[in-house]
C-alpha cells in the first residue's frame, strides 16, 4: 500500500519538483498539494495523507506552531520539514515541536525518497549539515557532564560503528558506502540501535551517545 503525502510549499515550481520526484517511486501517493498551510490539520484530515511535507518558511506562517499543531491534533502523522533556512534555533524548535525530520531543498533531489523512507523505519532524518548542527546543538545543552554508560545496551560491533557514523551526521547512503553494506542494511541497524537505546528520535539518539560515552 502507498504513503499518503501532503505537500505544503508556497512555491510552485517547489511543489512541482517534489510530486514529480515522489510520482517517480511507486511506494508514495501524493495525496495533496497545497500553496499554503491555513486550515492544515483540516487539509491532512481532508486528504488522509500520513506523512506531511512542509516547507518550515512559508510566509505569513509561524512554521513551530504548525508543526505543532499537526502533532497535538495528528499524533501519529510523520513531518518532514524542508527549507533552505539553517538557523540553528529554527532547527532545534522544529524538532522539539515533533517535526520527524529536517531537510534542505538544496537536498530534496538527492535525499527526499531516502529521508521518508527513513521516517517510516522509525528514523529522524536530517541532512548532513542539520546533523551537525543538531549534534553541536546537543554537546552544548548536554555535554558539560559526560558519564560512562551505566547500562550495557549490548550493540553489536555493527551497530556501534553505524552509531558513530550517525554522531558525525552522515547519511545513511553515507553510511552505507563508508562500512561497504547495502542502504536496507544501515536502515535495519538504525532501527536496531533506536529499539536497543530506546529513543525515538535522531536528537535523542545523539545526546545518548555523547552523554554517556557509547561513541
Amino acid at each position: 500500500m502507498k504513503t499518503k503525502i501532503a505537500i505544503f510549499d508556497e512555491n510552485q515550481h517547489a511543489r512541482n519538483c517534489i510530486t514529480e520526484l515522489l510520482q517517480s517511486d511507486e511506494a508514495f501517493d501524493v495525496a495533496g498539494v497545497y500553496d499554503d498551510a491555513r486550515d492544515c490539520v483540516e487539509k491532512v484530515i481532508k486528504c488522509q495523507a500520513e506523512v506531511v511535507l512542509i516547507d518550515i518558511a512559508m510566509s505569513g506562517m509561524n512554521g513551530i506552531d504548525i508543526v505543532r499543531n499537526l502533532k497535538k491534533e495528528l499524533p501519529h502523522i510523520l513531518i518532514l520539514i524542508q527549507t533552505i533556512c539553517e538557523e540553528d534555533e529554527l532547527i532545534f524548535d522544529s524538532i522539539r515541536a515533533g517535526a520527524s525530520g529536517y531537510i534542505l531543498k538544496s537536498y530534496l533531489s538527492i535525499h527526499l525518497i531516502g529521508a521518508l523512507k527513513e521516517m517510516q523505519l522509525g528514523g529522524a532524518p536530517l541532512t548532513p549539515v542539520i546533523a551537525r548542527k543538531v549534534l553541536k546543538m546537543v554537546e552544548q545543552s548536554h555535554g558539560l557532564i559526560r558519564r560512562p554508560a551505566t547500562h550495557d545496551y549490548k550493540l553489536t560491533p555493527k551497530e556501534k560503528e553505524v552509531l558513530v557514523h550517525i554522531v558525525d551526521g552522515l547519511s545513511y547512503k553515507m553510511i552505507a558506502a563508508n562500512m561497504n553494506i547495502s542502504y536496507e542494511t544501515v536502515r535495519s541497524h538504525v532501527k536496531k540501535i533506536y529499539e536497543k537505546l530506546h529513543v525515538a528520535s535522531l536528537t535523542e539518539v545523539v545526546a545518548k551517545a555523547i552523554n554517556q560515552q557509547l561513541v
